[in-house]
Order: C-alpha cells, then sequence, then structure tokens
C-alpha cells in the first residue's frame, strides 16, 4: 500500500468513477475546507455536471453510494450543490501512518520524470564584505536546493560570482596609486583589499579622470593582460574564502563557484550569434538587442559598450548558453532581489531571441527585502549596510541570553554550548526569513525571532528535543503498531500524512514558506497530541506502543522538514 494519502484516496475514487462511466480526470480530492465535516473533499460532481447533464448533486449522491461500500471510509457525505466529504476510517488512517513510519521518504513521492535544475543563488562580489542583503538570496536558494533534491530532481548551485567588472579595476588602479605598483597585491588579506575599494569607489565617485583609469585597467584585464590577471586572480581568491566562511556558517551549499569571469569567452559567442540572426544593432557606439514592442516596452539589451566591454546581461545571457551547454540544464532559477526583475525579462527575451536555450525554463524568484523596524532595509545604529557577520553575532548574542553558562559538572562545556548557541541562532535567522512569503519583506525582529514560544526556529528545534526527551524516557517501551484512541492523535496523524502534497506544492510554486507554515502546524499538533495523550500512563502497553512510535514519526518528520529549510534539529534545547 502507498503511503501518500491522497494517491490511495484519489485511486479509489477513480475506481468509483469508472464503475460509474464518469471521467476520471475529475476524481480528485483536497483536504476539506470543513474539518468539521470531513477529512478530505471531491468537487468533481460540479465539472461533471454539464458534460453529463446532470445535477451536480445527484451525481455527488451516486458517487458517494458507491464509495459507502468501501470500509476505509467512515462517512461519506453531499453537501451543498455538490460536494462530496469523505471522513477516514481511523483504523485505515492509523495503517497509513504506519507505513509512513517505516519509509525513509515518509511516503513523499520522487519525481517520475526528473529533472537538471541550474540554481543561481548567492551573488556575492569581490572584495566586498557579505551584507544583510545577501541573507534572503542564500537562505531561499539553500532551502529550494535541498527540496529539488528530495523531489528527486538534480539541482545544481552555482554563487555566479561578481568577479569580472568595473570594481577589479577600481581596486587595481587604486592600489597602483597607493603603492607605484602591484608587487605587493599578493600580501594584502580581504580586509585591506575591501579597504582599497572603498577608497576606490569614493575617488572615483570624485573624480573622473580616476573612473576612466579604472575602466581602461578593466578592459586591460580583459584583453588578458598578464600583470593585471595575476593581481585579479588574488583578489578573487582571497575575496572567495571570505565568502565561503560566511556561507559555511549559515549552512549554505554551492556546487560551483563560477564568475562572471568564467563567462567571458563565451560573451564573444553569444555577440556573434546576435550578429548571425540579425540581431546586433551598433547604436551611439554599443552593441545591442532590441526587444519586441508590446503592451510593456522593455529597454534594449547592450551586449557591448562603447568601450569594448561586456555588460552584465551579456554576461548572464553566456552563463544561460554554458549551463545549458555544459550542465544539460531543464530549468534556471534565479534566486535575486525583485527590483532586478526588469533586468531578467531582458535577459529571458534576448535568450528566447537568440535560441540558446530551446526548451528550458528561465525563471526568476525575485523576493522582498530584509528590514528594520522602520519598515526600510535593515542597517547598522550608523545608517551603514549591516555586514551579515555582524547580523550572526548579534543573533547569537541574543540566544545566548537564554542560555544557561558552561557548567563542567553538568556537563556543558563552553565548546557544546557555543555550537548549541550557533544551531539555534542560524535557526532562527532562516525560520524568520523563511516562515514569509518569498515576495514580500519582512522586518528582523531580533527580540522575537530567538524565541522559544510562537512561531519561530527555536519553538520547532524545541518541539524535536522535547520529542527526543520522550524517547528517552521511554526507552524500555517497544514501539508499536499505531492506534487511534482520540481526536487529538487523529488530527496529529492527519497532518502527518499531509507530508507529501506541503512538500510537492513547495517545489512546484518555489515557495519554502509553505513548508515553514506546515512545520509550525505539525509542532503545534504533537503539543496537543501530547497534553492529551501519556505514554508512561496509557491504559494499556499497546496504547503506549503506539503513542511512542506517533511520537517518532512526528520527531522524524520534524527533523526532515527543518533540513529541507536548512535548519539543524538539537539531540537537546538548553534554557537558563
Amino acid at each position: 500500500m502507498s503511503c501518500v494519502l491522497e494517491d490511495i484516496i484519489n485511486q479509489k475514487l477513480s475506481s468509483a468513477f469508472a464503475n460509474l462511466g464518469l471521467d476520471t480526470k475529475y476524481a480528485a480530492v483536497k483536504v476539506s475546507d470543513r474539518p468539521d465535516l470531513s477529512d478530505f473533499q471531491c468537487n468533481g460532481a460540479l465539472a461533471l455536471a454539464k458534460i453529463e447533464k446532470k445535477n451536480p448533486r445527484q451525481i455527488a449522491e451516486t458517487i458517494a453510494e458507491k464509495l459507502t461500500q468501501d470500509a476505509d471510509f467512515a462517512k461519506v457525505s453531499v453537501d451543498g450543490p455538490g460536494f462530496l466529504n469523505l471522513t477516514l476510517n481511523d483504523d485505515f488512517l492509523a495503517a497509513v501512518a504506519d507505513k509512513m513510519a517505516t519509509d525513509e521518504r515518509f511516503g513523499c513521492a520522487l519525481n517520475p520524470n526528473p529533472k537538471t535544475v541550474v540554481m543561481d543563488y548567492g551573488g556575492p562580489n569581490v572584495a566586498k564584505e557579505m551584507h544583510v542583503g545577501h541573507l534572503r538570496s542564500g537562505v531561499i536558494g539553500e532551502s529550494m536546493r535541498r527540496i529539488e533534491e528530495f523531489v528527486g530532481n538534480k539541482p545544481i548551485a552555482d554563487v555566479h560570482f561578481g568577479d569580472w567588472g568595473t570594481p577589479i579595476g577600481m581596486i587595481l588602479a587604486e592600489v597602483i596609486a597607493h603603492d607605484g605598483d602591484l608587487n605587493k597585491i599578493e600580501s594584502y588579506d580581504i580586509a585591506e583589499i575591501t579597504r582599497f575599494y572603498k577608497q576606490a569607489n569614493i575617488r572615483c565617485k570624485e573624480n573622473e579622470a580616476a573612473k576612466e583609469t579604472a575602466r581602461q585597467i578593466t578592459a586591460k584585464l580583459q584583453e588578458g593582460d598578464a600583470t593585471y590577471r595575476k593581481a585579479w586572480k588574488h583578489i578573487r581568491q582571497v575575496s572567495v574564502d571570505a565568502v565561503k566562511e560566511n556561507y559555511k556558517e549559515l549552512g549554505v551549499h554551492f556546487d560551483l563557484w563560477l564568475g562572471e569571469s568564467d563567462a567571458h569567452n563565451t560573451c564573444f559567442e553569444i555577440k556573434k550569434i546576435a550578429q548571425d540572426k540579425g540581431l546586433l544593432e551598433y547604436d551611439d557606439g554599443a552593441y545591442i538587442i532590441r526587444l519586441d514592442e508590446g503592451n510593456k516596452p522593455k529597454p534594449p539589451v547592450i551586449i557591448e559598450k562603447s568601450d569594448g566591454g561586456f555588460t552584465y546581461q551579456a554576461t548572464d545571457l553566456a552563463t544561460i548558453k554554458m549551463r545549458v551547454d555544459d550542465l544539460k540544464a531543464d530549468e534556471i532559477i534565479y534566486f535575486v532581489d525583485k527590483r532586478q526583475s526588469l533586468h531578467f525579462e531582458q535577459v529571458f527575451e534576448a535568450a528566447e531571441k537568440l535560441g540558446i536555450a530551446p526548451n528550458v525554463k528561465l525563471q526568476h524568484i525575485g523576493f522582498g527585502t530584509v528590514n528594520g523596524a522602520d519598515g526600510k532595509p535593515f542597517k547598522t545604529r550608523d545608517g551603514g549596510v549591516m555586514n551579515l557577520s555582524d547580523m550572526i553575532k548579534m543573533s547569537k548574542e541574543k540566544v545566548a541570553e537564554s542560555m544557561p553558562k558552561a557548567d563542567e559538572s553538568k556537563g556543558i562545556t563552553q565548546e557544546y554550548l557555543d555550537h548549541l548557541i550557533s544551531q539555534v541562532a542560524i535557526g532562527a535567522i532562516k525560520f524568520q526569513d523563511l516562515k514569509n512569503n518569498i515576495a514580500s519583506g519582512y522586518i528582523f525582529e531580533l527580540d522575537d525571532f530567538a524565541n522559544f514560544e510562537g512561531k519561530t526556529g527555536p519553538y520547532i528545534q524545541y518541539a524535536v528535543a522535547r520529542i527526543n526527551s520522550i524517547m528517552r524516557k521511554n526507552k524500555d517501551i517497544n514501539l508499536g503498531k499505531i492506534k487511534v484512541t482520540n481526536p487529538e492523535e487523529r488530527n496529529l496523524l492527519l497532518k502527518l500524512a499531509q507530508l507529501n502534497n506541503v512538500v510537492v506544492r513547495a517545489e512546484a510554486d518555489r515557495e519554502p514558506s509553505l513548508i515553514s507554515d506546515y512545520v509550525y502546524n505539525l509542532a503545534q499538533s504533537f503539543s496537543a497530541f501530547y497534553n492529551t495523550s501519556p505514554i508512561m500512563g496509557a491504559e494499556s502497553q499497546e496504547i503506549a506502543s503506539s503513542r511512542l512510535a506517533i511520537a517518532k514519526l512526528t520527531r522524524d518528520v520534524l527533523v526532515k522538514l527543518l533540513y529541507l529549510l536548512g535548519i539543524e534539529a538539537p539531540e537537546v534545547m538548553l534554557k537558563a
């Protein structure tokens, strides 16, 4: 027997529809809008009314009569104009839960036609410390990477490092202005290179000649100047190493650490394809591709600037071509701030005109900003953009306030405590981000996000640790066959049975918040179950064994869901 509850019910419905000569494509259920009336509902009779030229309620009653012969349904009724209400037999529901408990995937289906999904998230730049603006891309992208992998697709995560534009020329120009040449550049660490970049940024804003020097150096670098290339490699390496430390702290993984520089040679191919297809125009010193005039006209895509340098749009087009040719992508998804939506509209339309990604789905998942209490992008007290490392440090300090002090006599070492604080703080940051709809911005609440009550990461982590404690206290009780003995047990099992549906929707919609909502509601359902369903004080050994099995299944599902959100589940949780 399958343990995907909707699939089982749909198969039963399909069989009933077929026996009655009804189109089986309408034999589908959803979780009931009225849980007080039923567990699931089917609205197929309403759609069939026009085809069958019958009253929808009459059709629904005919289907209901057929389904009442199936002992797995405790009740089948018709409501309103023809809504079919289905309530499951407790033994049937318990059997599905038993099956979930013995399946390492808990009944979650694998994609029968797996896709290669290239995922572009991160997007850090050389010589720039990562700031709070980089948080959402990494957190959302990592969660979606795990979800794609779990459903059976092949995700390939690429950081797409910003390492090839004018900022490089600005840094090199500033180092030369400071040292006279580039001989010392390989001795500079990320802090010093970042300082050079900040100085160069100020200088280029104030001095047109400095800006022109930076452009000339960038052009020579991209043409292959050996001295500039050697200096660039050092800048890139120390920048990548610094970025990797931040992502390691956040638990964000990348399969590829490619950058704009890796697409440089392919930019020439993009230009040639555009020329061969008659799409390339020379306009005011630049080479462009004009886009179709429609209801919403878009500016042209600039391939090559008047100074001979390729643009970000050209680089993105080249990167698309490489991902299709080299990685065999079926889909390419970009997790980038929604303020970049026009850029991706232009690039995707140009890619279609060029024919570089035939039958490949290109998608931009635009997210909102992380804001402060004033509703504006989160900043430091002095008004600057907060560094990501500072936000993580601040979050750890907040979590530490609720933790006990290290106590060797109680087996709490400082090393253990630091690890636990990190798990909770990172979990709190991620959950606060992922509980929000991707497209919406949200306010970063330091006082609330680390709370052990409410819809927070620590609340879910604590729920897992609580079940771990229950398992330890009842280690002498064997796991038993699951039974339903009260409404809270039944509600929890119904909630568990929705797992596959939630994961499938989260992948299809590219929306991790669906999992955040579900994991929170599941933790609440467990709490209600445990408060009314004691294990040690159970009426019989059989019921105690059943309840322990339900607790373990819930724990295992919660751990898997936290993993899909990129959050660790500590074995225990400590409170001051």
